[in-house]
């Protein structure tokens, strides 16, 4: 249940930023769903891979490469996706550090509280 509801705030944050930006589009929450799940696949499947690939860049930069490869995401996504559309490279870098800012948000005002035991 908490996927869900994590895909849910993810897709709500997606739908919120590309209202906010000027080159991104989203056809509706829908699509903004269809886009926040392929992000996490994406963000399961490939990102792991362009992280070993570009370990080098990544220590040489002390880890802001790791932002390039989160446009790069993102871009990819805009590929896969109909409805969903990056105009550049760097409004697609300034989707992904506005997303992850706008999720962690969301997830902190939504998170469960845990129970003591």
């Amino acid at each position: 249940m908490n996927v869900i509801i994590r895909l849910l705030l993810n897709a709500l944050a997606v739908f919120i930023l590309a209202h906010v930006l000027d080159g991104v589009t989203v056809n509706g929450y829908l699509g903004a769903l269809i886009v926040a799940v392929v992000i996490a696949v994406l963000n399961i499947l490939v990102k792991p891979l362009l992280i070993i690939l570009t370990l080098p860049v990544t220590l040489m930069t002390l880890g802001l490469f790791l932002l390039v490869i989160n446009a790069l995401i993102i871009l990819l996504a805009d590929k896969l996706v109909d409805g969903f559309g990056v105009s550049s490279f760097l409004t697609a870098l300034l989707f992904s550090i506005l997303l992850s800012i706008l999720q962690s948000i969301l997830h902190s005002i939504f998170k469960e509280k845990k129970k003591p035991q």
